[in-house]
């Protein structure tokens, strides 16, 4: 890809007679491969802030300062394939980013979504997507490290119990490995959060989560989540399986390619 940029570029303007080419080349995995990090305009101008419609809704991104190029692509078909489930819910939405899956949730008749996210610069965003969308009334969003939110909600003296309060509950964060020397620390991780929010689900609620990280496989992934559960006296049932969307193609014999992997689990008891 490195050696063809240049004609990448002039086919991209042939194609699609853009405003402006953005290359984000600032990556870890540049380094690896001995390349020097880059990113900036490579072709055109571009505005501070990019509208753009995802779903049928409007988000205003940071092509050069938000994360990965600005916004999470591969959600956009789970988006939706989540928000069936949010109409009437109580819903939290735990690493919110922009507000995906929270405004997707309150567009599909949430009674009230509340999103978490470590960055208040994210928080701000997702605020004001919430306004251009019409959904600042459903929505709310906070600006908190989602590990000790979690921990504070479920911590009781000890004759108190944790109330329930949430029907649907999305994990969506980033990833928690690099490498493959800290998965065992990543699954500690996984296991945390799961357990913490299995503790705040309604006994008729809904988790949906993913996990982002290719050194974590699906059925790794999968057996921490029922570890939580049996440490939280839950009984799971699977209803849905998640994956990137389709315009992130998977190769299989580049097993790195297929690195989203998400599920759906309804409280069985």
């Amino acid at each position: 890809m490195e050696k063809r940029k240049a004609e990448i570029i002039e086919i991209l303007k042939k194609l699609l007679s853009p405003r402006a080419i953005v290359e984000r080349n600032d990556i870890a995995s540049r380094k690896f491969e001995g390349l020097p990090e880059s990113r900036g305009v490579v072709f055109g101008t571009l505005a501070e802030s990019t509208p753009i419609r995802l779903n049928g809704l409007k988000f205003n991104i940071e092509l050069l300062g938000g994360h990965k190029t600005g916004y999470y692509l591969d959600q956009q078909v789970n988006y939706e394939e989540v928000a069936r489930y949010a109409k009437g819910a109580n819903v939290l939405d735990a690493f919110c980013f922009l507000g995906g899956f929270s405004l997707h949730a309150a567009r599909a008749g949430a009674t009230h979504v509340h999103g978490l996210d470590q960055s208040a610069e994210a928080v701000a965003a997702a605020t004001e997507n919430a306004r251009e969308n019409g959904l600042q009334d459903l929505s709310s969003f906070e600006a908190a490290n989602v590990f000790d939110w979690l921990k504070a909600q479920t911590t009781t003296a000890p004759n108190e119990k944790v109330v329930p309060r949430y029907d649907l509950i999305i994990l969506d964060p980033p990833s928690f490995t690099k490498n493959r020397a800290s998965v065992p620390d990543a699954l500690r991780g996984y296991k945390e959060i799961h357990l913490r929010a299995l503790k705040l689900l309604k006994r008729t609620g809904i988790l949906a989560t993913f996990c982002c990280s290719h050194h974590v496989d699906a059925q790794n992934f999968e057996q921490v989540i029922l570890e939580a559960a049996f440490d939280a006296r839950r009984v799971l049932r699977k209803i849905a399986t998640y994956s990137q969307s389709p315009d992130h193609p998977i190769i299989p014999t580049i097993p790195e390619t297929e690195y989203l992997k998400g599920f759906a689990f309804s409280v069985a008891r």
